[in-house]
């Protein structure tokens, strides 16, 4: 039996939908993206959000909109993917980035952590939601709200927040609740993403919110439009109504918008998103309930008051160390399971460490990474197929040593 990691879950919904924007004469930027946009701002109890091409110029646009560049500093766990931090270079920022610490087993950004980390020129910080559970934003909130005395606004968004900003990596989190705040309203802005693995896809995409108590929403979505349009101040839909083809050039800005065919698929996947994630929930639980008794842990998607997008199931193979997972994943292979790693901390990687960052400087980071194996969690998965993991799961763990 074959086991995919994470394919599409694409119905005749999908086809269909794709099918109506094509047909319909507009296929870029336009009804359905802005359709899309308030549904995604509905789901995360907020009035509205950014349907971008991807939830890397989300996080971009997010910092160009703060005001952030170079000679500020924004902090990132070291613990994330590439993703979280090449924003930061993007806009000539200096990325921080911080070790592993006891919040969430160490997948969540610890707050005494950040709080050793924060300077008089930190601007902003990316908590990242590993595998669809959110981070403590309440106790995030609490210590850049304790350093406000540190803090020197440049611009009025910067001077509307007071102090540093809380910007959400939320790519894996969307539908995700704690201490029942949805993601994309508990911190000051988040970004999504939809792209072809995630729980929600648009094949390419992502989008953007933020608080609506900032006061801020027209001039917050305008500056997103105008930065994902080459700063034009229409889109192409504006200017095809008669008479309306003037248009100014505000600023020589970015291509990042959503089309409406990629948006087809976000609203036929939105109808039924509910049922998504119950879905994941159903194998999550399988999964912990079957592999604890054989040693193997997992990210806690549901308790105390958290609730889940249920993305990826990170497992802990506590003590194997990298050879040892890497046996385990090499004997999945063998048996036609894939699975994966997530992630290889950005010290290990080529671009972070030419930026001088050095693994022998995150151990936390380094442990996760090292005991960590993804187990495949998708909607399309059948329980015949949840069940086959765990049984060759359960096998390659007495196979390299534990059982």
């Amino acid at each position: 039996m074959r086991v995919e990691f994470s394919p599409p879950d694409i119905t005749d919904a999908e086809c269909q939908e794709v099918e109506a924007a094509l047909r319909s004469g507009w296929i870029t930027t336009g009804p359905r993206t802005k359709s899309l946009e308030k549904q995604v701002a509905e789901r995360c109890g907020t009035t509205r959000a950014a349907c971008l091409n991807s939830a890397t110029a989300s996080l971009e646009l997010t910092l160009r909109v703060l005001g952030i560049g170079p000679g500020d500093e924004v902090i990132i766990p070291a613990y994330t993917y590439t993703a979280s931090a090449s924003p930061v270079v993007h806009v000539g920022a200096t990325p921080v980035l911080v070790d592993a610490g006891q919040a969430d087993d160490g997948y969540g950004l610890d707050p005494d952590v950040l709080a050793e980390a924060l300077t008089p020129r930190t601007k902003a910080v990316i908590p990242v939601d590993i595998g669809g559970r959110m981070c403590d934003y309440t106790a995030l909130r609490e210590v850049v709200d304790s350093q406000r005395h540190l803090f020197a606004p440049t611009g009025p968004i910067q001077e509307a927040l007071g102090r540093v900003a809380l910007v959400a990596d939320g790519a894996h989190s969307f539908g995700a609740r704690r201490d029942g705040t949805s993601s994309g309203s508990a911190a000051d802005f988040t970004t999504f993403s939809f792209h072809a693995v995630k729980n929600l896809t648009t094949a390419e995409g992502g989008a953007v919110t933020w608080r609506p108590d900032l006061g801020l929403d027209e001039e917050l979505y305008r500056q997103y439009m105008l930065l994902s349009l080459h700063g034009q101040s229409k889109d192409a839909l504006a200017k095809t109504r008669l008479g309306a083809w003037e248009y100014d050039v505000v600023s020589p800005a970015y291509k990042c918008n959503m089309t409406d065919v990629c948006a087809a698929i976000g609203l036929a996947q939105m109808s039924r998103y509910d049922s998504m994630l119950a879905r994941r929930r159903q194998i999550i639980t399988r999964y912990d309930q079957a592999l604890a008794p054989a040693g193997m842990t997992s990210l806690r998607h549901y308790e105390n008051g958290t609730v889940s997008s249920g993305h990826l199931y990170l497992a802990n193979l506590p003590d194997l160390g990298e050879d040892g997972r890497n046996e385990f994943i090499e004997h999945m292979a063998r048996a036609d399971v894939a699975c994966n790693v997530h992630y290889k901390p950005l010290p290990m990687l080529t671009a972070y460490r030419d930026l001088g960052f050095d693994i022998e400087d995150f151990p936390r980071a380094f442990d996760l990474y090292a005991n960590e194996v993804s187990l495949p969690l998708h909607t399309s998965l059948s329980d015949e197929q949840v069940d086959y993991v765990i049984s060759c799961a359960v096998k390659t763990l007495a196979a390299v040593g534990r059982s």
